[in-house]
């Protein structure tokens, strides 16, 4: 995945820059730099996923200028074989490479011309600047903070500033900064009209522009694995790949060890596109002792995403460990385009559409958070098909009264549009949505829930919570994740914007925790 940091000015000891920077090395082992750039610093540590040779470490330098970027652009050996015709001399295979040639012959506009998910920190040499720039939806991860005596710190995760920054803000997607101002060169939520494709019309763009985006991420020098959880997003990724791939996919499931629901599902979707497949087991001591050093690695207290968390992080710890798998493709994101199962409740068009674009604004906070820090926490890279900018475009330009729930199952587009094909089994393309958190076993989140309310008496729940200002716990679980939040990020809350919730305002969704299973309409969801 990779972990860059950097400071505009070296206003803050060396040694506590590098004691920030060492907390994120699982997201690159296999290489480190650090050193004076300008009048700051800049650190890179590497994993190898394009450019698997020495020359590929970076920073990258061109004239004096440097560069350090965790990402994977798309297509960009035709980039690449342009800058060549134009005199620049590549010494490595990786596809970073090209970033400096493409800023001294376009400047900042070369954003608008990446298919990339990057986070990145330049030093302009020509003007004594640095400059900081994450994609569109924020799927790589990227923080910044005002350094106490002047200057400016940047860093793949908050732990890094922890200590350094007294206040620490994800990176806005889709901008540049330069000169302490914010740019916007790509926002994918907002759309001035919808196009006027018809349902059918749609489906059909739908499926190509999705295989596009599976068949794009497949390309890596490092070996690939899937997620695969048996609901229909990550079956849909694979199903796509085992037709584009040579050979068959490996793919890994994880449940726990009493009531999974998921695992029957994901093992009859791996056993339909003859892939190979594991399955990873937790139990519920499992979950409990893992649970503070998940909140650290996450940087959040939001209770949805610890609980989806868990089976993530464990099935990733567990690919880590047992196989040679280095790229990982999810299927995050859908959700935010499609539809979640409290969208079933949207009272109209208009606030189907006005509550996706919310949750694709924030989804660097939520689902992205998680499934980047799951992943790179166990030194291995994520890829989001979903998160594709030309699908993510295309599918919030639609009219939203296509997306609702119109035939008594969510994502009917989505699934329409893979229904012909053989792409999946019907039990799976038309199966009822299940949240993670849930489908890997509702044990999972009763375990958190009722171990939490054995910590705090009633009294002490309410005395505890009333110091938070920002998002105060409202019930012992999200109390107790708040509180091991901030004894690693103590007064960082506002990094995250609250609790992800239903929309509360809408009918049927004014619910007091996060999971679908408290909703009317759950139904099947959870056999």
């Amino acid at each position: 995945m990779c972990s860059i940091i950097g400071f505009t000015r070296r206003t803050v000891p060396e040694d506590s820059a590098l004691g920030g920077f060492a907390r994120t090395a699982s997201r690159g082992p296999d290489m480190s730099f650090f050193r004076e750039v300008g009048e700051g610093w800049l650190g890179f540590h590497r994993l190898a996923i394009m450019g698997l040779t020495p020359e590929g470490m970076q920073p990258f330098e061109l004239g004096g200028s440097y560069l350090v970027c965790n990402g994977e652009l798309y297509g960009f050996r035709p980039i690449k074989t342009e800058l060549i015709s134009m005199g620049y001399r590549f010494k490595s295979g990786s596809d970073c490479e090209i970033l400096l040639p493409m800023y001294r012959e376009y400047g900042t506009d070369m954003f608008n011309m990446l298919d990339a998910e990057f986070a990145l920190i330049l030093y302009d040499a020509s003007t004594g600047s640095f400059l900081a720039a994450r994609d569109p939806l924020g799927i790589r991860p990227l923080y910044y903070g005002a350094l106490p005596e002047g200057g400016m710190a940047f860093a793949s995760e908050p732990r890094n500033l922890v200590g350094i920054c007294p206040e620490i803000r994800p990176f806005p997607p889709g901008c540049w900064w330069r000169d302490g101002e914010f740019h916007r060169y790509c926002d994918l939520s907002t759309v001035d009209g919808c196009c006027a494709d018809d349902e059918e019309t749609a489906c059909r763009h739908i499926r190509e522009l999705l295989i596009q985006a599976v068949d794009k991420r497949l390309d890596s020098d490092a070996p690939l694995g899937f997620l695969l959880s048996g609901g229909l997003d990550s079956s849909l990724v694979c199903s796509i790949a085992s037709r584009l791939s040579p050979r068959p996919i490996r793919t890994f499931a994880i449940g726990m060890d009493t009531d999974a629901i998921d695992l029957k599902y994901a093992r009859r979707a791996a056993e339909f596109l003859g892939a190979e497949h594991t399955e990873v087991i937790m139990t519920r001591q499992e979950v409990l002792d893992t649970l503070e050093t998940l909140i650290r690695i996450l940087g959040t207290y939001d209770i949805t995403t610890i609980r989806a968390s868990m089976g993530m992080y464990l099935c990733c710890k567990a690919i880590h460990e047992t196989t040679d798998v280095r790229v990982l493709l999810t299927g995050e994101v859908s959700d935010e385009l499609f539809g979640y199962k409290y969208t079933d409740f949207a009272p109209s068009p208009e606030e189907f559409q006005r509550e996706a674009k919310k949750r694709l604004d924030e989804i660097h906070t939520y689902d992205v958070l998680r499934a980047d820090r799951c992943i790179s926490a166990n030194s291995l890279e994520a890829r989001v098909p979903f998160g594709d900018i030309f699908f993510s475009r295309y599918v919030m330009t639609l009219d939203p009264a296509l997306k609702m729930n119109r035939k008594g199952i969510g994502k009917f587009l989505l699934r329409h549009a893979f229904e012909r094909g053989d792409w999946l089994p019907d039990e799976l393309l038309w199966r009822q949505k299940a949240a993670f958190s849930d489908a890997v076993g509702h044990s999972l989140a009763d375990d958190l829930k009722d171990y939490a309310a054995g910590l705090y008496s009633d009294a002490e729940f309410a005395r505890r919570s009333e110091k938070y200002g920002h998002a105060r716990p409202f019930t012992k679980e999200a109390l107790l994740y708040r509180e091991i939040f901030e004894k690693y990020y103590p007064g960082q809350a506002r990094m995250v914007p609250g609790f992800w919730m239903p929309n509360r305002s809408w009918p049927g969704c004014d619910v007091d925790d996060p999971s679908a299973r408290v909703l009317s309409n759950y139904g099947d969801s959870g056999v």
